[in-house]
C-alpha cells in the first residue's frame, strides 16, 4: 500500500539577531567624588579668595551638590563670617538640578553658631525669625544653641524664654542632654543656683542620664562656692553610676583646688589621675606645683602623675633656681592665668633690660595663649626677648605668632619676624617656610615670598621651590616662575609631581597652553620612570601632598 506522507508545513524562516554593540572600554575610570574633598576645596575657596572670585568659582565646582548635608559640612569648617554668610545665601538661590534647594534646621543651625559665636546676637536672632517664617521646625540643637550664645552675650533673661520655649515644644522637640546640661550650667553661671537644681532633677526625673559633662558643671559650680569636699562625693558618684572622670574634669578641679589653696582635695584627684594614666594640662600643673610649694607639701606626686613635665628639669635647673627667678616665675604664671596681658607685657620688658633668662616653655605658652587671644603683641614682645636672652622656643608658638600677623594682613611684620629668627639661628624648617610662602602668595605678596625664600639656603629644596613658583603664578608673574623652575634644575633639585601640578595649572591659567603641554608631557616621562623606583625622598612624598590637587 502506498504510504501517504504527512504534509510538511515549514515556518517562514527568522532572521537572526545581531549582538548588541559592545560599549566601548573608557581609557581611564572617572575617579569617585569624596564630599569631604569637595568641602575642603569649598573652605579653601572662602579662605583664600574675595567674594567676587570666590563665588563664580563656587558655581563652576565640580562635584558641588548643594544639599543639606555638604552647606552643613562647609559652615561646620568655620569659614569667615562674612563670606560664610553670603556662601549660605548663595546655597538658597544657586541652580540645583531636579528641584530648588531649601535650608533646612542643619544648615540655619550651623549659620546660627557661626553668628552667636562672632557676637552678632542681634544677626542671629534674625535668623531665627527667618526661620521660623520659612516654616522651619528649629530642633533642641537649634534652641541649645541659641540659648548657649545668648547667655554668653550676658542676656540669661532671653536664653531662659528660648528655654521655656523649648520645653513648651515638647511634641516637637524635646531637650536633650545637652541642652538640660546647657542649661544647668547658664543657670550656675549666673548665680541661680535653686533653678539650676531644679533643671536637673527635671532631667533626672525625665530619665536621662548625666554625661562627665553634666557632672563637670556640677563639680565646677561646688568648687567656686568652696564645697570641696562634696566635690568628692559628686566624683564617687558619677563613678558609682559608670561615668569614670575625664583628664578636662581632672584639670578643672586641681585648678580650682590650686587657685583655692585646697591641698588635701587635690592630692586625692591626683591619686586618682595616676591610676588612670591621666596627665596635666601644663599651666595647670605650675599653678598646682606652685600652690603645693606655698603651702610647704611636697610635690612628688604631682611629678608622679607628670612625669613628662618633671624630666624637663624645670626644679632641679640652677639657672632658674634663684629666688627672684622663683618669684619672677611665680609673677608670669600668675598673670598667664589671669590673661593681663598687657602686665605680661611690662614684666618681660623689664626682664629685657635686667638680661634675665626664662624658661623657653613657659614663654611658648605665653605667645600661643596670646595669640589665641587676639593679643599678638604681647607675643610679638615675649619673642623678641627670647632672642635676645637666647630661649629657642616651640615651632608651634612661632607659628601661630606668624599666622596670627598673617591673618592681621601684616605682611612686612611677618617677612621682619621671619628674617630676625634666621639671623638668630632659629630653624623654622623647610615646611613652616613653605607654608608661609603659600599664604604670601596667597595674598598676592610675591615680593615678601621671595625675601623669605632667599633668607634660609639651607631649606631651599623642591618643596619651597615649589611653593615659590605656586607664589609667581598667584602673582601673574609667568616668566618669573619659569625662571626660577629652571634654576631648581640647574642646583640639580630633582621636580616633582606636586612641582609639575603648580607649573601646569599656572600655565593654563596664563593661557600658555603649548607651553602647558610640554610639562604635561614631561610629567609622565618622570612618572614613568619613577615607578621602578622603590623609594622615594621625604621632599617629594611632602610636596606631592602639599602641591596635587592644589590649584592656587
Amino acid at each position: 500500500p502506498k504510504m501517504l506522507r504527512r504534509q510538511r508545513h515549514f515556518l517562514p524562516a527568522k532572521p537572526r539577531r545581531r549582538p548588541p554593540p559592545r560599549p566601548k572600554p573608557s581609557a581611564e575610570p572617572s575617579a569617585p567624588t569624596y564630599t569631604r574633598d569637595v568641602v575642603r576645596r569649598v573652605t579653601n575657596i572662602l579662605r583664600d579668595h574675595p567674594w567676587s572670585a570666590a563665588r563664580p568659582l563656587l558655581l563652576s565646582l565640580p562635584g558641588l551638590v548643594w544639599d543639606s548635608h555638604v552647606v552643613a559640612r562647609v559652615l561646620k569648617t568655620h569659614p569667615p563670617l562674612q563670606k560664610a554668610f553670603l556662601f549660605f545665601r548663595l546655597a538658597a538661590s544657586s541652580p540645583t538640578p531636579g528641584a530648588a534647594f531649601r535650608h533646612d534646621r542643619y544648615t540655619y543651625t550651623s549659620m546660627l553658631h557661626l553668628l552667636g559665636e562672632a557676637g552678632r546676637v542681634p544677626a542671629m536672632l534674625h535668623l531665627l525669625a527667618e526661620m521660623l517664617r520659612a516654616g522651619v521646625d528649629p530642633d533642641a540643637a537649634t534652641f541649645t544653641t541659641v540659648m548657649h550664645w545668648l547667655a554668653r552675650a550676658g542676656d540669661v533673661d532671653a536664653a531662659m524664654r528660648v528655654w521655656e520655649e523649648m520645653r513648651s515644644r515638647r511634641g516637637k522637640c524635646r531637650p536633650t542632654l545637652v541642652s538640660y546640661t546647657a542649661c544647668v550650667k547658664i543657670l550656675f553661671d549666673a548665680g541661680r543656683a535653686a533653678e539650676g537644681r531644679r533643671v536637673f532633677e527635671e532631667m533626672v526625673a525625665e530619665g536621662l542620664r548625666p554625661s562627665c559633662t553634666t557632672y563637670t558643671v556640677l563639680i565646677e559650680h561646688l568648687a567656686d562656692a568652696g564645697k570641696f569636699q562634696a566635690t568628692l562625693q559628686i566624683m564617687s558618684d558619677m563613678q558609682d553610676a559608670g561615668v569614670e572622670p575625664d583628664k578636662p574634669l581632672c584639670n578643672i578641679l586641681v585648678k580650682k583646688c590650686a587657685s583655692a589653696g585646697e591641698t588635701s582635695v587635690m592630692t586625692f584627684i591626683l591619686q586618682h589621675m595616676k591610676e588612670k594614666g591621666i596627665v596635666l594640662r601644663r599651666p595647670v600643673f605650675l599653678e598646682a606645683l606652685e600652690a603645693l610649694k606655698a603651702s610647704g607639701e611636697s610635690p612628688n606626686l604631682l611629678w608622679e602623675v607628670n612625669p613628662h613635665l618633671a624630666s624637663e628639669g624645670m626644679e632641679y635647673d640652677p639657672t632658674f633656681s634663684h629666688l627672684s627667678c622663683i618669684t619672677d616665675r611665680s609673677t608670669i604664671i600668675y598673670l598667664l592665668a589671669s590673661r593681663n596681658w598687657s602686665a605680661i607685657e611690662q614684666m618681660v620688658n623689664e626682664l629685657t633690660t635686667r638680661n634675665v633668662k626664662f624658661e623657653s616653655h613657659i614663654l611658648s605658652d605665653i605667645i600661643q595663649a596670646s595669640c589665641a587671644n587676639c593679643r599678638p603683641s604681647c607675643g610679638l614682645t615675649v619673642l623678641y626677648y627670647s632672642l635676645r636672652v637666647g630661649s629657642e622656643l616651640d615651632r608651634s608658638a612661632y607659628s601661630c605668632l606668624l599666622g596670627q600677623y598673617i591673618r592681621n594682613d601684616s605682611f612686612d611684620l611677618v617677612s621682619k619676624i621671619v628674617e630676625r629668627l634666621i639671623k638668630h639661628g632659629c630653624n623654622l624648617g623647610a615646611y613652616l617656610l613653605s607654608v608661609l610662602i603659600l599664604r604670601l602668595g596667597s595674598a598676592g605678596h610675591s615680593s615678601y615670598a621671595a625675601h623669605i625664600f632667599g633668607l634660609s639656603p639651607a631649606d631651599q629644596n623642591v618643596i619651597t621651590y615649589t611653593a615659590l613658583m605656586n607664589a609667581y603664578f598667584q602673582a601673574g608673574e609667568v616668566d618669573k616662575a619659569l625662571e626660577l623652575f629652571s634654576q631648581m634644575i640647574t642646583n640639580e633639585i630633582s621636580a616633582s609631581a606636586g612641582t609639575y601640578e603648580v607649573l601646569i595649572y599656572g600655565l593654563q591659567k596664563a593661557g600658555r597652553k603649548q607651553d602647558s603641554d610640554r610639562y604635561r608631557r614631561e610629567r609622565m616621562e618622570m612618572q614613568w620612570h619613577r615607578q621602578y623606583r622603590d623609594k622615594h625622598s621625604p621632599e617629594d612624598s611632602l610636596c606631592d601632598h602639599l602641591f596635587c590637587g592644589f590649584h592656587g
